[in-house]
């Protein structure tokens, strides 16, 4: 019977089919790429799809600088080189480079949020900057930035509280030495870029150095009235005198205004076909829309100081002041016919009118910590054990009442509707104040030449409170728990891995503290999330690839009615109730044969809700996630014009479901995507001119359906996009 599988054992052959399906789909042009690379083995080699490499080292993992060939755990490391190549400036690039990146609620114009392993992650809680968190409810630039880091399963190693499935970590630009660098960009309709990366050192033997990022950017997509601005100046520095310290401080200030993008919907019964919607109508297009303002400054400084033998102290402290106006003319339901999680079956919806200004989000952190390795007869430890200190505060203002219907909408945009009346006034928003301290301890242990243990331990304690801008509603409790982690590894050969792990996750909440709930303002229990992990790698000089299976159990908050005809004014409790279970296979690859570079991965992902009370969503699919993911890159340089480079990119996405009965889904979409790379010279000045050329077929789907405040979106993909950029590097 279907239900007796093993889950891997199925996945691995899913992913084998898709694997070959859409590589014999890549054939013709991947095949005359492999010709050609044949022709001109003698071509100067070049690496431009930079993202996960042998070499490449995750801190977001904690184990330091062990490159992820050697390291128990799965990791994405994308470097700003491979962003600029395809053209992305934000986090939501990361989803054309690897599989486990998917959409989930991705609004243009609005901070990016996505899934990892098919699980949504939480802006609050999975950010890290340079390993201390941050707030991710916000424009996060990307541009002083040498790489982000995403860290795939159970997050509780590095993160007191956080969602399963990723951690993100955007790791800063520091002094490297000169660096001369400007550029400009456009991209269609008419947005328009430019940026400058300078640095030097300075002082007696280059003691000082200093590193500026400055970009402006004019922004005009093809989406329709929604043009905007963004902005960032950063500066980093760092002062190395003697005695084995270094000193490093940075500061960082952005700002992006631009109209967020609303979802489309289902028109009441039916999920309308994604070839007859224009994918530039931007629904947020009223006369009186406003643009959502993301404000940030940041600003770290950090003292690493050698110890006696190999031992190293590291103190790290930050500040990220957050400002936002958050704006929306905002497209829900269809109260004539009585959905509200959908638009009504003519076109139409009904308008609110959605201002929350004012909102400022403070986060601090201190972390110290100190690191070394300990030998213990034949083993050798590598140790780390520190303690961080966090402090989160969210204060608002009142917010316009968003309770009251404007108008009726269209799904053409073509409507225009009133307003808010002023004389309505606001209502009450919610202030945060959050503290936590967080103990950990990191072991990575070498058994013997071929064996490894790898051990870590975080207890954390934490306190929040919430009130209403009015006074009312007021929450406040404390909580305490501790997450371990643990992996095994063996090298059969210097490049092969196998491993296996196993790990926890913590997620905190409290009850609502609203009318109609049963247990207003009460702590829930802390979920814990639960992974197992087993993986192979192995990496060479020209072949690296790996195949990993993952088995994560989520369990979940939901509000479940009982008693309302007792008592209809108190009967909803929230409670946990059911669990997320997420299980799947990833494949890597990456192969360099003379002038040719292939990269890819691919994900197969069998995703369940089981344990609700509502025993009709057990055995069901969550909305939003796609079954199975492919994602490929090629490179070819070209010997005939040496300097010019070739790309092309695939990003393969499986059906979603729509609605959480599974009753709807959108289909599967493939999107390709080509490029070209020039670097020349003239004289000492190197020049980089680039051309892409994005979703090049002009495929019409929806790229992803996120159900959420109990409402169906539907997000199409962006249309057939040109883009250029020169950069000129002294």
């Amino acid at each position: 019977m279907a239900s007796q599988y093993h889950p891997l054992a199925l996945n691995a052959l899913r992913l084998g089919r898709l694997a070959l399906c859409l590589a014999t789909a890549a054939a013709p042009p991947l095949a005359a790429l492999a010709q050609t690379a044949a022709t001109d083995a003698a071509a100067p080699t070049s690496v431009v799809i930079t993202g996960r490499t042998a070499t490449a080292a995750a801190a977001v993992g904690g184990f330091g600088d062990v490159p992820l060939s050697r390291s128990p755990l799965q990791a994405s490391v994308t470097a700003q080189e491979q962003l600029r190549d395809g053209g992305g400036t934000g986090l939501a690039a990361l989803t054309r480079y690897d599989a486990s990146i998917s959409d989930a609620y991705n609004a243009d114009g609005y901070w990016t949020t996505f899934a990892v392993r098919g699980m949504a992650i939480d802006n609050r809680y999975n950010f890290l900057r340079d390993g201390l968190p941050i707030n991710g409810e916000t424009s996060l630039p990307l541009d002083n930035k040498a790489r982000v880091e995403v860290l795939k399963g159970t997050s509780g190693i590095q993160a007191g509280t956080s969602a399963p499935g990723g951690l993100v970590n955007l790791v800063v630009k520091r002094p490297e030495g000169n660096q001369r660098s400007a550029g400009i960009g456009w991209r269609q309709d008419g947005t328009a870029s430019a940026w400058a990366d300078l640095g030097q050192r300075l002082g007696t033997d280059g003691a000082f150095g200093v590193r500026l990022n400055v970009v402006a950017e004019a922004l005009d997509p093809q989406v329709r009235d929604d043009r905007g601005r963004r902005s960032l100046v950063a500066l980093a520095g760092d002062w190395r005198p003697i005695g084995g310290t270094l000193i490093e401080a940075e500061v960082e200030s952005s700002r992006q205004s631009q109209r967020s993008v609303p979802g489309f919907s289902l028109l009441g019964p039916v999920l309308p076909s994604a070839s007859n919607v224009d994918p530039r109508i931007n629904l947020n297009n009223q006369p009186w829309s406003l643009p959502v303002v993301l404000e940030g400054n940041t600003g770290s400084l950090r003292l690493h100081q050698q110890l006696a033998g190999d031992w190293q102290l590291v103190a790290h402290a930050a500040v990220q002041k957050l400002h936002s106006d958050d704006r929306l003319a905002y497209a829900y339901g269809c109260s004539k016919e009585g959905n509200y999680d959908r638009y009504c079956s003519d076109g139409s919806f009904d308008f609110y009118d959605f201002r929350s200004d004012g909102e400022r989000r403070q986060s601090t952190a201190l972390d110290a910590h100190v690191q070394g390795r300990l030998a213990t007869g034949a083993w050798v430890h590598e140790l780390t054990a520190g303690a961080l200190a966090t402090r989160f505060t969210l204060r608002t203002q009142p917010q316009a009442d968003d309770s009251v219907i404007v108008g009726s909408g269209t799904v053409d945009g073509l409507t225009l509707v009133p307003s808010l009346p002023a004389d309505l006034g606001t209502i009450a928003n919610t202030n945060r104040t959050e503290r936590s301290t967080e103990l950990y301890a990191r072991d990575r242990l070498q058994l013997s030449e071929a064996l490894g243990m790898w051990l870590g331990l975080r207890h954390t304690q934490l306190h929040r409170a919430s009130v209403q801008t009015d006074g009312s509603q007021a929450t406040d409790y404390p909580q305490s728990f501790t997450t371990p982690w643990l992996a095994g590894t063996w090298a059969p050969s210097p490049e092969a891995l196998v491993y296996a792990s196993w790990g926890q996750g913590v997620e905190s909440a409290v009850a609502p503290n609203r009318p109609g709930y049963t247990n207003p303002g009460q702590p829930l229990p802390a979920l814990k999330s639960r992974q197992i992990e087993l993986g192979m790698k192995k990496s060479t000089a020209t072949l690296s690839w790996g195949l990993t299976g993952f088995d994560i159990r989520q369990p979940q908050f939901d509000d479940v009615s009982a008693g309302c005809d007792v008592n209809p004014a108190a009967c909803i409790t929230t409670r946990p109730d059911g669990t997320l279970h997420n299980r799947g296979l990833e494949a890597q690859l990456r192969w360099t044969a003379g002038s040719l570079t292939l990269q890819g991965s691919a994900m197969v992902l069998r995703a369940t809700l089981g344990g609700n009370s509502d025993a009709a969503l057990n055995g069901r699919r969550p909305t939003n996630v796609p079954d199975q993911t492919l994602k490929l890159g090629a490179s070819h340089a070209v010997a005939g014009l040496p300097g010019l480079r070739l790309q092309a990119g695939l990003v393969y996405e499986g059906s979603r479901e729509v609605l959480p009965d599974n009753s709807l889904h959108i289909p599967g979409w493939t999107r390709w995507d080509l490029g070209a790379r020039y670097q020349t010279r003239v004289g000492t000045t190197a020049l980089t001119w680039q051309l892409g050329l994005d979703n090049a077929t002009n495929r019409r789907a929806w790229r992803e359906s996120p159900y959420q405040y109990q409402h169906v979106y539907l997000f199409p993909l962006a249309p057939r996009t040109w883009r250029a950029s020169m950069q000129v590097d002294l």
